[in-house]
């Protein structure tokens, strides 16, 4: 038998020397740069899996530098080009993104790969390898099902990222010398896709009941229902989007400090399920919507389009990303009315407006410290500069104060004494949230702040605390007449 140096080694790249998939990597890229020419893209399938292929790499392209990779097969296949071993990535992907990547990781001597014609998958695959060894003897690395018919023809095979059953059909069909990364098991992509689906971020939904709390209606089963189920169908359709904007952002989460670890920019989950994901959240999240009724359908069709529209194309834009943001919250706000039948009052309405436009600056301001304290002047994927920071901040805190008029204003309102039975209270409401966001703005400035300002004021304690005691003063105020 041959030694080892003297067997050419066949290395799969989608799945095997990078924990992703090019194709689906392509198609991610192509919508977030150009949505409508990725969708008209698809009529290449037409043509052929090949010519898809060759037709999003044009249009999106992945940075290829920042793609997940097995480093634990790389460092072997150093050591076997170090040997003198010649090393050829073959691969279905198309034959521009498969240099890329040869170029990037600078191991191979050839690139076998589809040329926008065939599809260079399964047989067509081993079909390439038998040509260009000569019909010598052979070293294959792969991961797939597809790969299986490779290993049996290889003299030995090398197995990387693949499941159990990939695993236990490659040992009985060939000569398995090496095993690397196997796949996750599903217990640990059952926590993959808890992070990836947010649950934390639920909470942001209990919007949906202020409308139901401040009308004072929560004592009817029929409503609360209503409300509940917007809630729920409020959840999936964020846990949709969540997916969605973690594919659409992969590049930029990629160059995150933290954002580099989410499940899909890690190479823990799949593009492909992704997408699957997104789309069963989705009709889940209407079904909810149609059953409770029209209005809630509309909504969470408005809420759907604004987070297409925040993914695709305004959380570049700077300012316009702001203004989607807090029209995400605020749009929870009138779904609850929606769902309810309670109306949203002008009041709440424009108190919710000036309170989420500031905790949505409360976001990128902290994004911006955090650049900061990385030496960062800009943020890939974003439209601002550290540059930007005190701007930012002088309007965050400028709609925060006009939050807190806006409710000062509606204190003062006639019909607040007929509501509630001490409307006196609220004035220590309005007191309690001048704390509570002059807080949230100085922990933002020392560089505290989570990725979402909703998100961060239920975790820390002080501001728990500070949520808490709103609540019970908005209890008292309403249910409990206190002598003047």
């Amino acid at each position: 038998m041959p030694a080892d140096i003297e067997v050419p080694l066949y290395v799969d790249l989608d799945g095997s020397v990078i924990r992703t998939d090019t194709l689906w990597e392509s198609f991610a890229s192509a919508l977030r740069r150009n949505p409508l020419r990725a969708i008209v893209a698809l009529r290449a399938l037409a043509s052929g899996r090949a010519a898809l292929k060759r037709r999003l790499a044009e249009i999106g392209a992945p940075d290829i530098d920042s793609l997940p990779r097995h480093e634990a097969l790389i460092d072997w296949l150093r050591e076997q080009r170090a040997q003198g071993r010649r090393i050829v990535l073959a691969t279905a992907a198309d034959r521009s993104l498969a240099r890329s990547v040869a170029s990037s990781v600078a191991l191979f001597d050839e690139v076998i790969a589809s040329d926008g014609c065939r599809n260079l998958k399964g047989r067509h695959k081993l079909e390439a390898i038998r040509h260009d060894a000569g019909g010598a003897p052979f070293d294959y690395c792969g991961n797939g099902p597809e790969d299986v018919a490779i290993f049996a023809a290889a003299r030995r095979a090398i197995v990387v990222g693949a499941g159990p059953r990939v695993l236990r059909q490659a040992r009985r069909q060939a000569d398995v010398a090496a095993v690397f990364d196997p796949k996750p098991t599903l217990p640990q992509r059952l926590h993959a896709w808890l992070g990836a689906l947010r649950p934390h971020q639920w909470l942001k939904n209990l919007l949906v009941l202020v409308p139901l709390i401040t009308a004072f209606r929560l004592d009817e089963p029929t409503v609360v229902g209503d409300a509940l189920l917007a809630f729920a169908s409020f959840s999936l359709a964020a846990s949709s989007g969540y997916l969605l904007n973690d594919l659409l952002d992969l590049a930029a989460d990629r160059h995150h400090p933290r954002k580099r670890e989410r499940a899909f920019a890690a190479g823990r989950l799949s593009v492909r399920s992704g997408f699957v994901g997104a789309a069963l959240l989705l009709v889940a999240s209407l079904a909810i919507a149609v059953a409770v009724g029209e209005r809630l359908l509309a909504t969470v069709m408005a809420y759907l389009a604004m987070t297409a529209i925040y993914s695709g194309l305004a959380k570049r834009i700077a300012l316009f990303d702001v203004a989607m943001l807090a029209g995400l919250y605020t749009v929870r706000v009138l779904a609850g009315g929606a769902a309810t039948g309670v109306e949203v009052s002008f009041w709440l309405l424009a108190f919710s407006v000036f309170l989420f436009f500031s905790l949505a600056l409360l976001k990128r301001c902290g994004e911006l410290v955090a650049q900061l304290e990385r030496d960062e002047q800009t943020g890939k994927g974003r439209g601002y500069g550290t540059s930007d920071l005190a701007v930012l901040q002088t309007l965050g805190i400028a709609t925060s104060c006009a939050a807190l008029v806006v409710l000062a204003l509606y204190v003062r309102e006639p019909e607040v004494t007929q509501r509630y039975a001490s409307p006196q209270i609220l004035w220590l409401m309005l007191f309690g949230f001048l704390i509570w966001l002059g807080r949230l703005w100085l922990d933002t400035a020392r560089g505290r702040m989570h990725d979402d300002p909703l998100v961060y004021a239920m975790q820390e304690p002080g501001s728990r605390w500070l949520l808490a005691g709103l609540l019970v003063l908005f209890g008292i105020a309403a249910t409990v007449r206190l002598p003047t």
